[in-house]
């Protein structure tokens, strides 16, 4: 009865040491998985740091130009009755110069610099191909559809400046404003010792 006591408590005493040993590797590999999701999620941030940066002021600078682009072409078409093409072309020239203002000196400011003139003209030729891409989308509404509601108005207006908008940040980070060179390394410091002559 002593021996068969004495081999119940040590087999208590294993299946309590192996679910404790279990719940140890449980706890390991989750700690593992979340380790190896943070550090993947670190690396991950730490590639594409200044992408996100850059989008997340782009968002900023364009939420600013899309309350004037939107705002003013509202105003102007539905209040003072100008025409849907025009009144957008006023409004976007407006949320243009914001849109230079806001993205020069906080968007890209780290970016390679050349002249204000040259950047300023750049500028203002992709936003124009931009409000080129809105009126397409306005047009096309408005004109080829016959669809001009006031819903059916915005709806264009909202959809030519989502396109806009994706042409101007990649046009921006690609002509106006380009990425600083990569550093070179430097050379390499060493020097080649000619070694002692063979036998003539």
């Amino acid at each position: 009865m002593a021996f068969g006591s004495a081999m119940l408590r040590r087999r208590g005493r294993t299946t309590r040491y192996s679910r404790r040993d279990a719940s140890g590797l449980r706890a390991e590999r989750i700690r593992g998985m979340k380790g190896g999701k943070v550090s993947f999620t670190g690396e991950l941030y730490g590639r594409f740091r200044h992408l996100i940066h850059e989008l997340a002021k782009f968002g900023v600078v364009g939420g600013i130009a899309f309350v004037v682009t939107d705002g003013g072409t509202n105003f102007l078409h539905v209040q003072e009755h100008v025409g849907p093409l025009t009144s957008n072309v006023l409004a976007t020239t407006v949320a243009t110069v914001v849109s230079f203002v806001g993205n020069r000196w906080w968007t890209f400011r780290h970016r390679e610099r050349t002249n204000m003139r040259r950047e300023t003209i750049m500028f203002f030729v992709l936003n124009g191909v931009g409000l080129l891409i809105q009126l397409a989308c306005i047009a096309f509404a408005y004109y080829a559809l016959s669809l001009t509601d006031h819903f059916s108005y915005n709806i264009a207006l909202l959809v030519g400046i989502v396109f806009g908008t994706l042409f101007r940040f990649w046009s921006y980070r690609k002509w106006v404003w380009a990425a600083p060179p990569a550093a070179t390394p430097p050379p390499s410091s060493r020097v080649l010792v000619k070694g002692p002559a063979g036998p003539k």
